[in-house]
């Protein structure tokens, strides 16, 4: 055909189908055998037809476009969330609309209108802004991962049984106090089952523990600031004592790891870590950290599996009155240098 611009005449004169079959392949390939499928595939890779995605998307009102919602990707958690999430292309065919960090839940909702208007198939949440119920309203397939998810499917971590394995470890180690360091967290969040697993466990066991929650910020240079506050008042605290720290996150953890560096060169015999995510500055970090991993590629896989199923309900017409499935995925302990026999 040369450079001349393939029509479906010339692939149904190419073929021997009518125009109409060779609509239904574009639009619903299932409704024609696997043969005639197979004959009409052939016949565009000899035309070297070129698909016209906005003529598709003019005929069918349906996009392959998944829109993404992230708080922000200073977070190491956030950013290899993300990464994953883009690796299930040559998977699932979605391409991706991100928006990246808006604590205002107004420009959340430009956002949002921002990509309804491009005809995505449909979304998925990280960010916290807008509440569920008002997502569901958006009637389009929707799946968050740690996040408020009442009216909404998702897919979480187990964070509590996650807390309960960093607990363990640092009891593992002989701790005199265990500390949980956290940030304010609403109570309808997954992740507050970190603070509910850690104080369970010290609680069910007598151990001496305390909680540190405090607003820290989302920059590198307010989450190494409130580190150091809290670095200070640990220090005054609990002199002479072995502490174990469980950290919500693996950047906070590493941010802290900094700034015991700074004071004495080296990790104290004093302190023992665990951060949360396995993101990768847990393990790049000078003593790589002991974490619990939340598996994020699995998550990052679940969550497309899941909105695919989603959106292909969606499709078929399939009644939307079902409660949200919401899949739980188990995490991993990894120790490492941050605590007693974990490598160097």
């Amino acid at each position: 055909m040369g450079s001349k611009k393939v029509t479906f005449d010339d692939i149904a004169r190419h073929t021997g189908f009518s125009k109409t079959t060779i609509s239904r392949f574009f639009n619903n390939p299932g409704s024609l055998t696997r043969k005639n499928q197979e004959i009409i595939r052939k016949a565009l890779k000899e035309l070297n037809y070129k698909e016209n995605k906005v003529a598709q998307i003019l005929a069918t009102g349906e996009t392959d476009f998944v829109g993404i919602l992230v708080p922000n990707l200073m977070l190491h958690y956030y950013s290899e969330m993300l990464n994953q999430i883009l690796l299930t292309y040559p998977e699932y065919g979605y391409k991706y609309i991100v928006f990246v960090g808006s604590e205002d839940p107004q420009v959340e909702q430009d956002y949002i209108q921002k990509l309804l208007s491009y005809q995505i198939a449909g979304l998925i949440v990280m960010s916290h802004s807008t509440p569920s119920a008002q997502l569901a309203a958006l009637s389009i397939p929707i799946v968050s991962i740690e996040r408020e998810d009442i009216h909404i499917c998702s897919v979480n971590s187990d964070n509590y049984t996650g807390a309960l394995l960093a607990t363990e470890l640092l009891q593992k180690n002989g701790c005199d106090i265990f500390i949980h360091i956290n940030t304010p967290t609403p109570i309808t969040r997954p992740a507050y089952q970190r603070i509910n697993g850690f104080r369970d466990y010290c609680t069910e066991r007598g151990l001496r523990h305390e909680l540190f929650i405090r607003e820290t910020g989302t920059s590198a240079s307010s989450i190494t600031a409130a580190m150091l506050e809290l670095f200070n008042e640990i220090e005054n605290r609990y002199p002479g004592q072995k502490k174990g720290i469980f950290f919500s996150d693996d950047t906070r953890a590493n941010a802290f790891l900094n700034v015991l560096l700074r004071k004495y060169h080296v990790l104290p015999e004093e302190y023992r870590l665990v951060g949360f995510d396995n993101s990768p500055i847990a393990e790049q970090a000078v003593y790589p950290i002991s974490t619990v991993g939340q598996q994020i590629r699995l998550i990052a896989h679940e969550t497309v599996a899941l909105l695919h199923e989603k959106i292909l309900e969606y499709r078929s017409g399939a009644d939307w009155s079902a409660p949200p499935v919401h899949r739980v995925i188990t995490p991993m302990l990894y120790p490492r240098a941050t605590t007693d026999d974990g490598g160097q």
